[in-house]
């Protein structure tokens, strides 16, 4: 199987060529990790090999399909995940996560671990322990972040489908990155076990990226529901995600929001992600209506947002500290200063800033009694180039000096935060809303910059609003299709 009759399928398609014998999946995982070999040089998506058993399990809706898997909170057995950090480099899983056990149920072949931040922690994929993962489209920028690795993966074209989860964008920032298809789904729909019940307050989530809807559809029918561990127990649809994309969507009310409290002047190919999407939607026969104001506190939502990703920040080096008796050393700068502002936040602050999701979650519901869909750009800027983000030379000596004298609580007093609010949230404003709120959210291919960059557009349904995601995504994708488009490098 050459790369061009390997890249021409996805993984719904691959699956069909091995289950009606036209082609082995030996010979399907050859053609993967050939194109691994060719292309992983260049963009650092793979960071590790996984070994494949003689005996792989070949039964499944995917049976033989090449795939692969985060190098965070998708544990394989007997492998380390290292969240992209030096402090869990070395220690390997005891079992496997209970998503990669449901994806090697379905006969998918896991041949690796793909690249990510420390601890997911960034919307870029740039660690010191792998370095960074490069865009595809363009390798001097970033495929987005913390599923940075399994984007460039898919859109280089190693694997059709990959995993990745999101705690603040982190399947939909790299989707918009690498012109793929990310569906974040709503809160306790994907099992977060079996170490953990749930993961930042049910604000993470467990979750693929694609090149297709019906991939994605597919692998939601593969990961969803509860687990013994779990918190809640997840209703199940009606139908089956994949038979959904049978059925179009009726006409939908949307509305637009393009501004945002961080960024009120987004980069004019984000506007014309936007207007793209307008564009096509009028013509479809939507009702599109531009929102005069966000229908929540977006700039409130930002704080709270960043409030508690420190705090758990400052848990996580300490839980990695307690669990593999690593040193300040095990970590990178910024992970530290996270950490720092997070150890000195006070716990009424914290639990204000968890509690208020309440507010925003019920500012968004009355949103949705007037509205079906939330439309924004998932990128405010086109993909920024890797090292955009690095701390100044000055401010890195004088945030060393405060972590070694154990006074990087005067951190809160610097610029620093002001730096790292810009860095983490000023080109990718738009994607915390779901995670806070629990809301399933998409992002799609709908937009190309005129050097050939891809920015996506996102859309925010209310509770269980996957099956009108996926069904307003194949509209979508057959209205502009994208998956012929094939990454340069």
């Amino acid at each position: 199987m050459d790369f061009d009759e390997y890249r021409a399928q996805d993984a719904t398609g691959l699956a069909r060529l091995i289950a009606d014998r036209q082609v082995t999946a030996a010979e399907v995982l050859e053609a993967a990790r050939a194109r691994a070999a060719e292309v992983n040089p260049r963009i650092n998506a793979i960071v590790r090999d996984v070994p494949v058993p003689p005996d792989a399990h070949h039964a499944g809706p995917f049976a033989g399909v090449p795939f692969l898997v985060k190098d965070l909170a998708q544990d394989y057995a007997g492998l380390p995940s290292s969240r992209g950090s030096r402090s869990f480099a070395n220690l390997p899983a005891t079992e496997h996560a209970t998503v990669v056990r449901r994806w090697l149920d379905a006969g998918l072949v896991i041949f690796g671990k793909t690249n990510t931040p420390e601890f997911g922690a960034k919307g870029i994929t740039e660690p010191e322990l792998w370095g960074p993962a490069r865009n595809p489209w363009d390798p001097s920028r970033t495929p987005g972040g913390s599923s940075g690795g399994s984007a460039a993966a898919v859109a280089a074209g190693i694997v059709p489908c990959a995993g990745a989860n999101d705690g603040g964008g982190s399947i939909r920032i790299p989707a918009a990155c690498c012109g793929l298809v990310g569906l974040k789904p709503g809160r306790g729909l994907t099992p977060m076990g079996p170490d953990t019940s749930e993961s930042m307050h049910g604000a993470a989530v467990q979750g693929v990226v694609s090149r297709t809807v019906r991939d994605t559809a597919a692998m939601l029918d593969v990961i969803g529901g509860g687990e013994p561990s779990g918190p809640y127990a997840p209703a199940a649809p009606e139908a089956s995600y994949a038979s959904t994309l049978r059925e179009r969507p009726g006409p939908l009310r949307i509305g637009v929001r393009v501004p945002s409290a961080i960024n009120p002047d987004p980069h004019a190919e984000a506007v014309a992600a936007a207007e793209t999407a307008v564009r096509v939607l009028t013509d479809l026969g939507h009702h599109v209506e531009e929102l005069p104001r966000a229908p929540f506190d977006d700039a409130a939502l930002a704080r709270d947002f960043l409030l508690s990703w420190f705090v758990y920040t400052a848990w996580e080096v300490a839980d990695a500290k307690r669990r593999t008796g690593a040193g300040d050393d095990a970590f990178e700068r910024d992970t530290l200063i996270m950490a720092a502002l997070g150890r000195a936040t006070s716990s009424v602050d914290y639990v204000d800033a968890v509690q208020r999701r309440h507010d925003h979650t019920r500012r968004l519901t009355t949103f949705f009694e007037s509205y079906d869909l939330l439309l924004t750009p998932t990128l405010a800027t086109p993909p920024p180039t890797i090292g955009a983000f690095d701390l100044p030379v000055a401010l890195q000596r004088g945030a060393d000096l405060l972590l070694r004298t154990r006074t990087a609580r005067l951190l809160r007093y610097t610029s620093i935060v002001d730096d790292m609010v810009d860095q983490n949230l000023n080109w990718v404003p738009y994607t915390q809303l779901a995670n806070l709120t629990g809301r399933p959210a998409i992002s799609l291919p709908l937009h190309w910059t005129a050097d050939g960059l891809p920015i996506g557009v996102q859309f925010v349904a209310p509770l269980s609003g996957e099956p009108l995601l996926l069904r307003l995504a194949a509209q979508l994708e057959e209205a502009l299709p994208w998956a012929h488009r094939i990454a340069p490098v």
